[in-house]
């Protein structure tokens, strides 16, 4: 029994040294942890303070005057809206200009209107102007002669003459047969819609330039011609697009792809302008008609003709057109300044591709082959990319002959691009050929500059 309660005893003394043990350990181990409260309520204590003090007016006060105020930014100037834009724009002698900018005064502000009318070929415009109306025999009732750059739609010349009315700017008058040019349209549509290629089979029976009913129907004999795609294009065959138009397009197809390259709409541009006029009615003959330009009721103005190419050469996007670059006032203040923007996307990037193969094919074995003779060995053409559709057509009283020609030069090194659009209106003796006139204005443009000083 003595040995058992001894041995208890032990057991008890170690069972309350351990547990006296642990407390020490718990008391040491709460004291550190008191210990760093208190360090870090005294630091949050002391920021609180110094923080107090820098916000305290006096200290506000030194750290203002310490650390000077940053500058407001400068207000924006005022944007003209575009309506009054167009508004000055009128008022200037926009055609046959031989400056690139014009001072307008106005009843509370004058202004500096800056262009960028191209100088050298603006002159070279005037000039051929003036050389026409000397003369007796080739001379034109009108003509209009636009060019546009064929990336951003500036207007870089613009010159013509109406000798019915001087004070009109034949230019910008929708009031002209498009002739052919709507084939650049029709084409677009079958290239798009049906699915055809530069080289796709196409027939035709009868003349290139004629439209009968007989010429539309799918006949095929030992008279029938077949041709391309490209070669109807480029040689404007009459019968080819009255088919597509009638036979495999229709009106609703023709119609919408008119519209989406501009026709019957008004693009929000600087200048006063007409686009086009485009009208689709139930004959289906008259389907035939519109394919391929054969009718005095599609009409376009000279600029138009250039905005058209402008989507071309831009992978289907047609351009505004606009002539303003800038707008001061007369301490220097701009208050407008010009800016690219997109008029219409009618057709896709690969189609606007096989249009420039169908357009350089006109240049190169097509119907402006004669106005472009030799241009793979001329010093200037030769580094272009040129393209271009020809049209014309009398008026209704067989007095004038329209004579058109749209098209572009781009150059292979830099990408340069100019549009082209040029309308002749012939009378009794047919003069300049509107392509010639075409390769003169690309050949000057392109050709290279020489500093004078």
């Amino acid at each position: 029994m003595y040995t058992c309660k001894k041995e208890n005893s032990w057991r008890d003394h170690q069972a309350a040294f351990l547990v006296r043990q642990k407390q020490r350990r718990l008391r040491r181990k709460s004291a550190r942890l008191a210990a760093g409260i208190a360090v870090t309520v005294a630091l949050v204590l002391g920021t609180l303070w110094l923080v107090s003090q820098d916000r305290s007016p006096v200290r506000q006060t030194q750290l203002q005057a310490a650390v000077p105020p940053a500058p407001s930014p400068p207000a924006p100037n005022p944007q003209l809206p575009i309506a009054r834009v167009r508004e000055l724009v009128s008022q200037i002698g926009l055609l046959n200009a031989d400056q690139s900018h014009f001072f307008i005064d106005g009843p509370d502000q004058s202004y500096t209107l800056r262009t960028q009318l191209d100088q050298r070929l603006q002159k070279q415009l005037i000039n051929t102007l003036d050389y026409l109306k000397q003369l007796n025999r080739g001379k034109p009732q009108r003509i209009a002669m636009v060019a546009m750059d064929g990336k951003t739609g500036m207007i870089r010349a613009m010159a013509g003459f109406d000798l019915g009315d001087p004070k009109a700017n034949p230019c910008t008058a929708p009031s002209f047969p498009a002739a052919s040019i709507i084939k650049i349209v029709t084409a677009s549509a079958a290239i798009d819609r049906l699915g055809y290629t530069a080289s796709t089979p196409l027939f035709f029976n009868g003349q290139k330039y004629t439209l009968y009913k007989r010429q539309l129907k799918d006949t095929r004999n030992k008279y029938t011609s077949r041709i391309t795609l490209a070669q109807a294009f480029a040689e404007s065959i009459n019968p080819v697009f009255g088919k597509i138009g009638k036979n495999k397009l229709g009106g609703d197809i023709l119609d919408s792809y008119a519209q989406a390259f501009g026709f019957n709409q008004t693009p929000e541009t600087d200048l006063p302008m007409g686009t086009g006029s485009f009208a689709v009615t139930d004959n289906d003959f008259h389907n035939a008609e519109l394919g391929c330009g054969f009718n005095r009721q599609t009409r376009i103005s000279p600029i138009f003709g250039a905005t058209m190419v402008t989507a071309v050469l831009n992978q289907g996007m047609g351009l505004v057109p606009r002539v303003v670059d800038r707008i001061e006032m007369a301490d220097g203040t701009r208050i407008y300044t010009g800016k690219p923007s997109v008029f219409t996307t009618p057709v896709r990037p690969k189609t606007a591709e096989t249009m420039m193969t169908l357009m350089h094919k006109t240049i190169s074995r097509g119907t402006a082959k004669k106005a472009f003779q030799g241009y793979s060995r001329d010093k200037v053409l030769s580094k272009l990319t040129l393209g271009g559709k020809t049209g014309s057509l009398y008026s209704t009283d067989r007095t004038v002959k329209y004579d058109w020609f749209v098209g572009f030069g781009k150059d292979k090194s830099t990408g340069k691009a100019l549009a082209v659009s040029v309308m002749v209106g012939h009378r009794k003796y047919i003069g300049t050929r509107a392509g010639t006139h075409a390769r003169k204005m690309l050949k000057t443009y392109f050709a290279p500059r020489h500093d004078s000083g």
